[in-house]
C-alpha cells in the first residue's frame, strides 16, 4: 500500500532534483558549446535551453500545487509521466538513436519505484519503453529526423542492430523497474521494522525504570493495606447490617479491594514472573479465552458504570488460527494478554455504538467485529493479531497507549496495556498497535 506521507516527502525531493537537473543542463550545454567553439544560439542548443526552462516552469507549477495534491498518488504519476516525455525530448534533440542520454529513462523508473513501488515503476517502465520504441521507429522510417544526426538512420544502421538496441533498452527498463520496485518494498519494510524496534526499545527502557519504582511502592503499600482490610473485616462483624457504620465499612472494604487489585497490577507490571512457563497450544488457549469472554464480557460506558453484555449479541468474532503452533509461556499470562486485548476491542466497539446512538443513528446498522489471526511468519516467529472495527485511537495518543496510567477513558487505571507490554517483553516478544480514528484498531503481538 502506498504511503501518502512518503509520497509527499519523495515529491519534495523530486521537485528539488528536477530544478537542479534543469540548471545543470543549461550550464553543461553552455560549457560544451564554448569548449567546442560552437555558437551557443545554434538550434539544438536553443531547444535544450527552452526544454530546461520548460522543466523549471513545470517545477514551479508543481511547487504551487504541492500543498494541495502532494499526498495524492495521481499527482506523482502525472509528474513522472511528463518526466518520461521530457527524457524522450532530450534523446530526440541529442541524436535519437545515437543519443547517450537513454540512461535517464532508468532514473525516472527508479524514482517511480521509490514513490509508487513496483506497480508504479512498471507503469513508467512501460511508458518509457513505448516512447523509445516509437521514437526510434519514426526515426528509422524517416518520419522525424533528430537535430544532431549525420544522415538517415536506415542508411547508417542495419535494422537488426536497431531491434537489438530497442530490446536492450526495454529489457533494461523493465529489469530496473522490477529490481528497484523490490528494493523499494524491502526498504520500506526495513524502515518500518526499525522504527517499531526503536519505539519498542524506548518503551522497554522507560518501563524498566518505572517498574523498579512501582515494585518498591507496591510492596510498601500492600502490607498496611492487608492490615487495614483485616481490621475493617473484624469491625464489620461487630456492627449490625443496615446501620450507617456497617454501610461505611462495606464502602471501605470495597475500595480496599480495589486498591489491592491496583497494587497487584503494579507488581505484575513491575516484575512479571516467568518461572511457571510451559509449552502451550496457542489456538486452544485462544478458543478457551474467547469462549469465556463471550459469556462474561464487561463493557463500560461513559458514565463509568459496568454492564455485563453478551458479546454473542453485539460482537462477531472471526478467528483464523493455526492449530499446530505452540510457544513456551505461562498460560495465565497468555490469557491475560489476550483477554485485555479483546476487552479493549469490545470497549472500543461499545463506545462506537454509543456514538451512533448519541448522533441519533440506527446502532443496529453497526455490527461489532473482532478478528483474531494466528500464524507463523517466514523467520519462524509466531504472530498474533487482534483487530476490531471500533472507534479507533487518535494519532496523537497512539504513541502513549502503552505508557503506565495513560487512558482516554473516564474509568480504569491505565495499566492494562502497560502490563501487556511488560508481559510480552518478559518473553522476548514484541507488541505494536496500528489504528485509524473511527475505523478500528489492530494490535500485533510477535512471539519468538
Amino acid at each position: 500500500m502506498i504511503n501518502n506521507l512518503e509520497i509527499q516527502r519523495g515529491l519534495k525531493w523530486l521537485i528539488s532534483f528536477r530544478i537542479l537537473f534543469a540548471i545543470i543542463l543549461i550550464f553543461s550545454t553552455l560549457v560544451f558549446s564554448t569548449n567546442e567553439s560552437l555558437p551557443f544560439d545554434a538550434i539544438p542548443f536553443v531547444l535544450v535551453y527552452f526544454l530546461s526552462l520548460f522543466i523549471l516552469l513545470l517545477s514551479v507549477i508543481y511547487g504551487l500545487l504541492f500543498k494541495k495534491f502532494s499526498t495524492n498518488p495521481i499527482f506523482a504519476y502525472i509528474q513522472l509521466t511528463i518526466d518520461s516525455f521530457t527524457v524522450s525530448a532530450i534523446i530526440f534533440i541529442t541524436g535519437g538513436f545515437q543519443s547517450i542520454f537513454t540512461f535517464i529513462y532508468l532514473m525516472v523508473i527508479i524514482t517511480a519505484s521509490v514513490l509508487l513501488y513496483r506497480k508504479g515503476s512498471l507503469i513508467i517502465a512501460t511508458l518509457c519503453s513505448l516512447q523509445y520504441g516509437i521514437l526510434i521507429d519514426l526515426e528509422y522510417y524517416g518520419f522525424i529526423a533528430p537535430l544532431v544526426t549525420n544522415g538517415h538512420l536506415s542508411a547508417q544502421v542495419a535494422w537488426n542492430h536497431i531491434i537489438y538496441r530497442i530490446v536492450i533498452v526495454i529489457t533494461a527498463c523493465f529489469s530496473v523497474a522490477v529490481l528497484s520496485g523490490f528494493l523499494a518494498i524491502q526498504s520500506r519494510i526495513a524502515k518500518k521494522e526499525l522504527k517499531l524496534m526503536e519505539d519498542h526499545l524506548k518503551r522497554v527502557q522507560k518501563m524498566a525504570t518505572m517498574g523498579e519504582l512501582a515494585a518498591g511502592m507496591a510492596h510498601e503499600i500492600k502490607n498496611p493495606l492487608a492490615s487495614l482490610s483485616g481490621a475493617i473485616q473484624m469491625l464489620k462483624e461487630d456492627s449490625k447490617p443496615g446501620t450507617p457504620n456497617h454501610k461505611l465499612m462495606q464502602i471501605v472494604l470495597r475500595e480496599t479491594e480495589r486498591l489491592s487489585r491496583i497494587v497487584t497490577d503494579f507488581l505484575l507490571f513491575a516484575k512479571p514472573s516467568i518461572k511457571t512457563s510451559k509449552e502451550i497450544n496457542i489456538s486452544h488457549e485462544i478458543e478457551d479465552t474467547v469462549r469465556l469472554f463471550k459469556q462474561d464480557a464487561i463493557c463500560r460506558d461513559n458514565s463509568s458504570s459496568e454492564v455485563d453484555l453478551s458479546c454473542s449479541r453485539e460482537i462477531e468474532f472471526e478467528m483464523n488460527l493455526d492449530d499446530s503452533l505452540s510457544i513456551k509461556i505461562d498460560s495465565d499470562h497468555f490469557r491475560q494478554i489476550l483477554w485485555n486485548l479483546i476487552k479493549n476491542s469490545a470497549e472500543s466497539i461499545h463506545t462506537k455504538r454509543a456514538n451512533y446512538i448519541q448522533d441519533s443513528l440506527d446502532s443496529s446498522e453497526y455490527i461489532g467485529w473482532i478478528g483474531i489471526d494466528l500464524f507463523k511468519i517466514k523467520d519462524g516467529r509466531i504472530l498474533l493479531k487482534v483487530s476490531d472495527n471500533g472507534c479507533g485511537i487518535d494519532q496523537n495518543d497512539i504513541d502513549s497507549v502503552f505508557n503506565p496510567f495513560f487512558t482516554t477513558k473516564s474509568y480504569g487505571t491505565g495499566l492494562g496495556l502497560s502490563i501487556i507490554h511488560r508481559l510480552v517483553d518478559s518473553y522476548q516478544g514484541f507488541i505494536d498497535v496500528e489504528s485509524k480514528l473511527g475505523m478500528g484498531t489492530t494490535f500485533t503481538v510477535l512471539f519468538k
